[in-house]
């Protein structure tokens, strides 16, 4: 075993604190990743302060990148000193359908990056920490020319809105729109015009209509303005919910064209009601979609390099953590925040 430097919560909702905690060693084709970024993620708010696992203490992150500092004998891909990232999945079962289409997320015994069990038994910790061990199957080479801490959140949020966009055949020709510019919705936005759609973004903050369009949408739509909502009637071919708040979906259905989808990426903290009209009246989809398998992460990370996309990042280092949360809770921060481990 191995012992790593880590950032965790002993319980729900309690301060982030340094600790020291054993990893396993590096077996047959495995690698030890040295962390220099890891991106600071809803979800990690949610379960360092809502206690969505049982297992602690527990040690957040799963938008890391870094270098390769060790590799197993079995290991095929990557050499020490490789730049590489890691996401929200370091283990599958490999033999069921999920894992024979590259579609590891949905696999009945998926291992997730922290909270979830390992091979031991024990709880897996994640990225706020120095190093992480695991499968190279589940590393990806770091793209060249693009910016590190930038490429952090997108090994969750780019591929969670790359996803339903590739499977929903988003590209030249689909008028796209996305509800929401935050960590998700900024970079849904970008992915969407990459692979050549007409991009509108739907917002109720004025303010952020400006930063919508500054971000290269073709439009932006302040959902609160009643005129505005209507002019969209029938408009558009696919719409991608980023928002983790409860919301009224009818509105956006209305701005769906005949077989229009709404998919929704964000998780809101409440039971969301649909008028079955909405659904029936042009014959519209409502659809879901969460993280991604191998290939799409890796068919994300492509894309990203060849138009230059990472996300809008605010640096934060390990002292800032707890205020980071908390920003994080009331929605202060534009877009992304990542923690800087390189010192």
């Amino acid at each position: 075993m191995r012992t790593t430097q880590g950032w965790a919560v002993s319980e729900p909702g309690a301060a982030v604190r340094p600790w020291n905690f054993v990893r396993r060693d590096v077996g047959n084709r495995d690698v030890a990743v040295r962390i220099h970024y890891c991106g600071i993620c809803g979800s990690d708010l949610h379960a360092a302060r809502g206690g969505d696992t049982t297992a602690f203490p527990l040690v957040p992150g799963h938008e890391i990148v870094g270098e390769i500092a060790e590799v197993g004998p079995g290991v095929s891909r990557f050499t020490v000193g490789d730049p590489v990232a890691v996401g929200n999945i370091v283990g599958s079962c490999g033999n069921c359908t999920a894992c024979r289409t590259g579609r590891e997320n949905w696999c009945a015994q998926v291992r997730l990056t922290y909270g979830g069990p390992d091979e031991s038994g024990n709880t897996t910790q994640g990225g706020y920490s120095s190093e992480y061990v695991l499968d190279e199957h589940f590393v990806y080479r770091l793209p060249d020319g693009l910016d590190p801490a930038g490429v952090a959140p997108l090994m969750c949020a780019g591929v969670t809105t790359y996803s339903p966009l590739r499977r929903s055949g988003v590209g030249k020709g689909t008028v796209m729109g996305v509800i929401g510019l935050g960590g998700l919705g900024h970079v849904g936005l970008k992915l969407g015009r990459a692979l050549g759609a007409e991009v509108s973004v739907f917002t109720t903050s004025p303010g952020k209509a400006e930063s919508a369009l500054a971000l290269g949408a073709d439009d932006a739509i302040v959902s609160t303005d009643a005129a505005q909502m209507a002019a969209q009637a029938n408009r558009f071919d696919f719409i991608l919910d980023t928002v983790g708040a409860p919301h009224e979906l009818g509105p956006y259905f209305d701005t769906l064209g005949i077989d229009g989808t709404l998919c929704m990426v964000g998780i809101p903290d409440e039971t969301m009601r649909v008028d079955p009209m909405n659904l029936i009246v042009g014959a519209k989809r409502l659809a879901g979609s969460g993280s991604g398998g191998v290939p799409e992460t890796q068919e994300m990370l492509d894309l990203c390099a060849e138009h230059g996309i990472t996300a809008d990042v605010e640096m934060v280092t390990p002292d800032y953590l707890d205020e980071a949360f908390d920003r994080l809770a009331r929605n202060d921060v534009r877009h992304r925040f990542v923690l800087d481990l390189t010192n």
